[in-house]
């Protein structure tokens, strides 16, 4: 009887570890293009992605790759682009609204091409 009552306590231990265990992975990792141009971008950036459900945000300054890990249970993937938009820089399914995206310094604004036409 004694044997019974520790066999069940250990296989209500080993299942209540093992769906803790299954809620941890329930992550997904996304990449998309987020349009910047230095480190500060990159800063802000990253910086706006520090949201609920977010586990990890990275963006790579030369290739405008935004690489996200974040629970979908938590937070949309919607909800991450309106957040890297609210921060003035414009994603693959966002676009930033242009009052936002004016008050960026100038070194971040990635909308307008340098003149590269010579007299």
């Amino acid at each position: 009887m004694k044997t019974n009552k520790i066999v069940i306590l250990l296989m209500l231990v080993l299942s209540i570890s093992i769906g803790a265990f299954a809620q941890k992975s329930k992550t997904e990792k996304v990449t998309f293009k987020v349009y910047g141009n230095c480190g500060q971008c990159k800063e802000r950036i990253e910086n706006a992605c520090d949201i609920k459900g977010v586990k990890a945000a990275e963006w790579d300054v030369d290739t405008k790759v935004m690489t996200v890990i974040f629970n979908p249970e938590k937070v949309t993937l919607e909800k991450i682009h309106e957040a890297i938009a609210g921060c003035g820089h414009d994603t693959d399914l966002k676009k930033s609204p242009d009052e936002t995206y004016q008050k960026l310094p100038g070194c971040c604004l990635y909308r307008e091409k340098p003149n590269t036409h010579h007299d």
